[in-house]
């Protein structure tokens, strides 16, 4: 009963196996022929238009059509493009001809334009006096503005001087005579001790005074005497003048001093002393100054030959 049993189970899988196989057959028939013969074998791209689909042509003078390619594949051909441009003939170049580069560009300047600065706090207007002479005594300044306070001085080349206000729009300071000696401009601000209040810079002209246009000569009578005439000559004319101490110049230096090295005048309007000093070339030469010359003796009547 148990062989019977095996032998049927034994021919179950034999025919599984069979018909598995004959499956797989019919499959592979299926795939390689079909099951009718209806069915048109795909046709294979031709060269002609494997070329004429392709972007850069094969060099060909002329498509030759393929025996297997379909009747109407005779009016497609291959057009080479690269053979049909005409030629063009390079142009003749002269041998002496050079390239000469184009000249750079000039550049332009560029204009920067400064920030401008914001306007001082206080204001200074005029000054007065604007101008003095050099070498002369002490004077007070008026300085006229806007926006001043107590707390604001009057600077002069950098150094303050003693200030006092009169009101916001005026000031005034003593000018001490050793900042004029000398000619030239002078720079004045007003502007407070810890420097957050100043103004715009205004100048002061210190101009050089006037001088005696003469020369010291010679001098007639004793040294250092009060009748001493000194003989002073005009640049200006060559004329020769004979001064004594009080005797006035010009209408304006008067003679103070004299000796026999120089003639003191003193200016009348400013209180300038200047000294004008013996020349050179007459100090020497007394008997060139006719007042100097010696009146030469007469013989009297009596006198015998």
């Amino acid at each position: 009963m148990a062989v019977a049993i095996k032998n049927s189970t034994d021919q179950k899988k034999i025919i599984i196996a069979a018909g598995l196989g004959l499956l797989a057959i019919v499959a592979l028939w299926w795939t390689f022929f079909g099951f009718g013969g209806s069915s048109k074998p795909t046709a294979k791209p031709t060269k002609g238009a494997v070329a004429a689909a392709s972007p850069i042509p094969p060099r060909s003078t002329e498509a030759q059509p393929e025996p297997d390619q379909p009747a109407d594949s005779a009016i497609i051909r291959t057009i080479d493009l690269r053979d049909s441009q005409p030629a063009i003939l390079e142009p003749r170049r002269n041998i002496f001809a050079f390239y000469v580069p184009p000249p750079s560009p000039t550049p332009k300047p560029v204009v920067v334009v400064p920030t401008p600065e914001p306007p001082p706090p206080l204001l200074l207007a005029s000054l007065s006096p604007n101008n003095v002479y050099a070498r002369t005594d002490d004077f007070t300044l008026q300085v006229t503005g806007d926006r001043f306070t107590p707390a604001v001085h009057i600077v002069m080349d950098g150094r303050e001087l003693p200030t006092r206000f009169v009101s916001p729009q005026q000031l005034s300071a003593t000018v001490p005579a050793a900042m004029i000696a000398t000619a030239g401009a002078r720079g004045v601000t007003v502007k407070s001790s810890d420097g957050s209040l100043y103004s715009a810079p205004a100048p002061l002209v210190v101009a050089a005074p006037p001088v005696p246009n003469y020369s010291y000569v010679g001098l007639l009578g004793k040294k250092q005497s009060i009748g001493d005439t000194a003989i002073l000559m005009d640049k200006s004319n060559k004329d020769m003048l004979s001064v004594q101490r009080g005797d006035l110049l010009g209408n304006r230096f008067r003679v103070t001093s004299i000796s026999d090295s120089e003639v003191l005048v003193i200016d009348v309007n400013l209180k300038i002393k200047h000294p004008i000093k013996m020349s050179s070339d007459a100090s020497g030469d007394r008997g060139s100054i006719p007042q100097g010359r010696q009146t030469p003796r007469v013989a009297a009547e009596d006198d015998e030959p």
